[in-house]
């Protein structure tokens, strides 16, 4: 049984935002701080990802655990009114969700989605937005830095022409 009468309830339900949330802010927040430059909402991506870093080819969604259902989450609870409704439409989010998910990678973007519980801790936060942005700095280069560059961070003996390597797998990569 719901506590609140139902004009109550649907006041507080119309308060809740779909984009520029708290946790979003703070994702924002620290990627920029990190150096990090990315586009908001690209509406002509699947799922408008709620984050994008065009130059790593990195879609970021930040979920909230009740609404898209973080797995093993103490908020991804099923409010006791209407269940049967709320576990339909949680469904539905859930497999949206990963429709969108695959679409983007069909495209060749990667995703990472960020759940709300996570970010407490802002230095794993940190370091999982570092990773992903490393990882898809190296997926990018091996694949637009196709013959024969080196890959980054390599520094040429001397050698001649003829003894240079003419394919990645030759520099090792």
């Amino acid at each position: 049984m719901d506590t609140v009468d139902p004009t109550r309830r649907s006041a507080n339900m119309s308060k809740v935002r779909s984009k520029d949330t708290g946790p979003e802010l703070l994702v924002r927040s620290i990627a920029h701080r990190m150096g990090l430059r990315f586009r908001l909402y690209r509406r002509d991506m699947p799922g408008t990802p709620d984050l994008v870093f065009p130059r790593y080819k990195l879609a970021v969604f930040v979920h909230g655990c009740f609404w898209h259902r973080h797995p093993c989450c103490i908020r991804a609870t099923t409010p006791s009114t209407r269940q049967e409704f709320w576990e339909k439409k949680f469904a539905a989010t859930v497999e949206r969700d990963a429709r969108q998910t695959r679409a983007l990678e069909d495209l060749g973007w990667r995703v990472l989605v960020l759940w709300e519980c996570g970010l407490k801790d802002q230095a794993a936060l940190r370091a999982t937005l570092a990773r992903a942005v490393e990882d898809a700095d190296a997926t990018t280069r091996r694949i637009s830095h196709l013959g024969t560059l080196p890959p980054r961070g390599y520094r040429p003996s001397r050698t001649t022409p003829a003894s240079r390597p003419t394919s990645r797998r030759q520099w090792g990569c």
